[in-house]
């Protein structure tokens, strides 16, 4: 086997401990709600230039699999994925927990991880080389209709109420266009908002639109956060091992496809953990509901985001071409250690990559003892920690991991409104999910439309660019087969036994009734944001900054109109039951965009404080007495205070001070 007598190298007691370190740190990092894997392994960038090379690399890629793997837990306990890449664990996930499962979940999650990332890493031990070639055959309208390909997971995520789920995408995508474009520069969408110029921050999008909702309902009823067990499970090793030997060909399947959407520069684990889920569950039995904590969503989801670190440093280490955001960062590493990217790497450095690439086999491996213990914390303390102190904590958690990501406090704010319009529209059995895909996969699908696009009017024949290669002509297959396998499923099913499908969001069955006029005004108000899109393309100076926007912005008005007809004529889902304090919800949002509003001029500390005050307060439904006071204001004070000394003074985050 290719670099053996490296072993052990990555064996020594140093490079061991790096490994350990960076993977316990990953994941912990991974676990907060925005801070991602790029952000993880860049913040400890500056400690590796003074290591040899190897060891540099190898806590490096240990930090880059852990936090990979970490951003699962919130995923799974709190419905928001600690990291892009865990947004299909959470379909599965946080249904199993809310159930009582969650210590399974976790330990799926692991097992899943550790098995893809191995995957992932034996195919950069013994097929770089040639799978490398592979990043070049994909051109712009390949990453266009991968995109697209993506974006076919709707079908599965709103089987039963697809027209919703088909606007919610639109809606994705519309909102993935706000800022200013990067292929002109024309100024979209922020109708005069500075605070849009920057866009609509991914890691944003996901805390609100998933997290945001959740909290809302927190604060409003006395119920807890999820089920409490009579007597702790553990691990429950034997029952995940049972479960993941039931999905052996899921684990496989899911693995492959995320070290080849590794090696796809710029698609990352967020991609390659939906493509998976959606052939996870186009091929699933009739008695695996996905969606409702199956949990071989969680397999799927798992297994090809941790695969996609080894099919990512493929081409980094090949080509000199980042597979994800994390993989530019080791490239700079590599090069400010002297390490000579190119084919010839492996012939010319082969003792420093060989055993880098160990000692990533071996914090693989080591993530799976390291993420055990953790997530068995982390699951005993979301269980156990008191209420007011959970949601308190949880938004103080994610204001700091919104801001972290760009500094800047816009962010916050827009994650806050972005978290109130996800809570509006899941009342009416709208699913944040389709919207999420939209605002991720937006800019790949824009980019390669908009070059695929000119290259086809420069030579003459747009649509041959599109439908003419064979590779995207296989895509487009796989697309098709992708929508139209679940609805075809469906029906073999409801004339097999008569049942009606039901949506993956716990939509109620499908039936004639009254008119659904809160879903008719939103889709209203959809249609009318597409027609100020449009209008709005009119003032751009650029056909490529128009053609995208106004593509999108029809597709919604059709859907649109779709949902319009369906909700006017009585079909469809009913409204949700709206159950708790309506007051205690407007405290939190209302406190929540305060605090974002004031940042830059109280600063961080002062509004931190006062927000978690005031959320502990809205949390709380029993009565208070003197000793809770005092331990939930030291709780708070402590924690506030602690985080924030970590991310300015750890982390580098330059946290707003008091400007008074």
């Amino acid at each position: 086997m290719p670099g053996l007598a490296n072993f052990l190298d990555a064996l020594t007691p140093l490079n061991f401990s790096f490994a350990l370190f960076g993977v316990a740190v990953g994941t912990i990092i991974g676990a907060i709600p925005g801070l991602t894997a790029t952000m993880a392994v860049a913040v400890l960038v500056p400690l590796t230039f003074t290591l040899h090379p190897a060891s540099a690399l190898i806590l490096l890629g240990a930090i880059y699999t852990g936090a990979i793997y970490g951003g699962a837990y919130s995923a799974i306990l709190l419905n928001t994925p600690g990291t892009p890449s865990a947004i299909a664990t959470t379909f599965d996930g946080y249904p199993m927990a809310k159930r009582g499962d969650g210590d399974l979940a976790i330990t799926l999650a692991c097992l899943a991880s550790v098995i893809g990332g191995l995957v992932g890493a034996v195919c950069l031990l013994l097929l770089a080389p040639p799978l490398s070639t592979v990043a070049l055959i994909f051109g712009p309208v390949e990453y266009f209709w991968l995109a697209i390909f993506g974006l076919s997971l709707i079908a599965a995520l709103s089987e039963g109420n697809i027209a919703k789920g088909l606007a919610g995408g639109a809606l994705g995508l519309l909102l993935s266009t706000v800022g200013v474009a990067e292929v002109s520069a024309d100024v979209r969408l922020t109708f005069g908002f500075h605070v849009l110029l920057g866009g609509i921050e991914i890691v944003a999008g996901l805390i609100g639109l998933y997290c945001i909702p959740v909290l809302i309902d927190l604060a409003a009823s006395p119920e807890r956060h999820l089920k409490i067990e009579d007597e702790p499970r553990g691990f429950r090793l034997y029952d995940a091992m049972r479960v993941l030997f039931g999905n052996k060909l899921n684990v496989a399947r899911s693995s492959i496809i995320g070290t080849i959407v590794g090696i796809l520069p710029g698609a990352g684990g967020s991609v390659a953990g939906l493509v998976s889920y959606s052939e996870a569950r186009r091929t699933a039995r009739p008695d695996q509901k996905f969606g409702h904590g199956e949990p071989g969503g969680i397999i799927a989801s798992e297994s090809a985001n941790n695969a996609t670190v080894g099919g990512g440093l493929i081409p980094t280490l090949v080509l000199g071409i980042p597979g994800t955001p994390p993989d530019a960062i080791i490239l700079g590493a590599l090069l400010v250690q002297g390490v000579h990217i190119g084919p010839t790497l492996f012939a010319s450095q082969g003792a420093i990559v060989y055993t880098f690439i160990w000692g990533l086999f071996l914090a693989t491996i080591l993530m799976l003892p390291v993420g055990l213990l953790i997530g068995r914390y982390a699951y005993k303390s979301i269980l156990n920690v008191p209420k007011p102190l959970l949601i308190a904590g949880v938004a103080f958690m994610t204001i700091i991991g919104t801001y972290a990501i760009r500094n800047n406090a816009s962010d916050v704010a827009i994650m806050v409104v972005l978290g109130l319009a996800g809570w509006i529209l899941a009342r009416f059995r709208f699913a944040v999910s389709p919207i999420v895909l939209g605002l991720i996969l937006g800019p790949i699908a824009e980019q390669g439309f908009v070059q695929g696009w000119t290259i086809g009017t420069a030579v003459g024949n747009v649509p041959a660019m599109f439908f003419g290669r064979p590779l995207s002509l296989a895509i487009i297959a796989f697309t098709l087969l992708s929508i139209l396998w679940p609805i075809y499923r469906a029906r073999q099913h409801r004339r097999s036994t008569g049942a009606v499908a039901t949506s993956v969001e716990n939509a109620p069955a499908v039936r004639r009734g009254d008119m659904d006029w809160g879903s008719a005004i939103i889709s209203v108000a959809l249609i009318c944001l597409a027609s100020v899109a449009i209008n709005d393309a009119r003032g751009y100076t650029d056909i490529d900054s128009v053609v995208f926007p106004v593509a999108v912005s029809i597709a919604l008005i059709i859907f649109s109109l779709a949902v319009l007809a369906r909700s006017l004529l009585g079909y469809g889902s009913e409204k949700e039951v709206d159950e708790g304090s309506f007051p205690r919800r407007a405290i939190l949002v209302v406190s929540m965009l305060a605090c974002a509003l004031l940042l830059e001029s109280l600063g961080f500390i002062v509004c931190s404080i006062a927000l978690f005050a005031i959320l502990t307060f809205v949390g709380m439904h029993e009565r208070w007495t003197a000793r809770t006071a005092i331990l939930y204001a030291i709780t708070g004070l402590v924690i506030v205070v602690g985080f924030t000394w970590l991310f300015r003074s750890v982390l580098g985050v330059p946290l707003p001070v008091t400007n008074l």
